[in-house]
């Protein structure tokens, strides 16, 4: 496949990759290696994570992923107590 460069630097990015997934306004992570172009489509942050980076306050566990535990601040009052 082959796509141009545009004068303001765009690339299009051809029907039968997009098709993987890609969606409009996802984030691609791009890298030189050698003489060749990179493009890794970047991974989908969570709600509470996209809440993070936007206010720019990162607890500990904000960026935990898929499947970690949410707990209350009550849990989290109660895991505390057991440290000096």
């Amino acid at each position: 496949m082959v796509s141009r460069i545009s004068t303001k630097g765009q690339v299009v990015i051809p029907s039968a990759i997009r098709r993987l997934g890609l969606r409009p306004g996802d984030a691609l992570h791009v890298k030189a290696e050698g003489e060749r172009i990179v493009l890794t489509p970047q991974k989908k942050a969570s709600a509470q994570s996209q809440d993070c980076h936007r206010s720019g306050f990162r607890p500990p566990g904000c960026d935990l992923g898929p499947g970690a535990p949410v707990l209350t601040s009550k849990e989290v009052n109660e895991i505390l107590t057991d440290f000096p």
